[in-house]
């Protein structure tokens, strides 16, 4: 697949805003600084689509992205790290969960998890949401640039076997060099 255009559409801060239209989406998720923006960033080949944040957990609404015309990427606010209090966290979950679960043309859900860290209780929280509602998920391995290429390989087992999980839903990226980039887009397309 080749992406040609790539353009931000809207953010939404409550589910009264969540798009259900005709338009098949992808969303992506995963913990603060998991590297959610660059990767969306280095998939759609522009440099400033999704704003990253200097300060982790500072996204607390979904932002839409039309891709070629023809498709959506939904960037959902990181989770994990949020410097905010007990009802904005209340909020924005619920928002999240109230898009996983009513969200009519969602294809996929792509996990982002930072290959050089275990998975934590909240990434295994989403897995057992996505699993629990039927949501389609992959998991995309993150930062894989800080890895020899010959541990890659090793770092998805891990991440299979922590997560009991099949190693062959799991995609390692890199935002810096583009590993893995095709195969992700290739992905996008066999759904689509």
């Amino acid at each position: 697949m080749i992406i040609k255009s790539a353009k931000y559409l809207t953010s939404v801060v409550d589910s009264k805003g969540i798009l259900k239209d005709e338009i098949v989406e992808f969303a992506f998720v995963g913990r603060s600084n998991v590297g959610k923006s660059s990767l969306i960033n280095s998939l759609t080949n522009k440099k400033n689509l999704a704003k990253a944040s200097s300060t982790p957990g500072l996204t607390k609404m979904i932002n839409y992205f039309l891709i070629n015309d023809n498709f959506r990427i939904v960037d959902l606010p990181g989770y994990g790290y949020a410097k905010t209090g007990h009802k904005h966290i209340a909020n924005w979950a619920g928002l999240m969960e109230k898009y996983l679960t009513e969200s009519p043309n969602l294809k996929t859900v792509f996990v982002l998890l930072d290959c050089r860290i275990e998975p934590s209780e909240l990434d295994r929280m989403m897995l057992d949401f996505l699993n629990n509602y039927q949501i389609p998920y992959v998991v995309v391995m993150t930062k894989v640039d800080k890895l020899a290429k010959s541990k890659i390989p090793q770092a998805a087992t891990a991440i299979s076997k922590t997560l009991g999980i099949r190693k062959d839903i799991i995609y390692p990226y890199s935002s810096e060099n583009g590993y893995g980039r095709e195969k992700l887009l290739e992905y996008i397309e066999n759904v689509l």
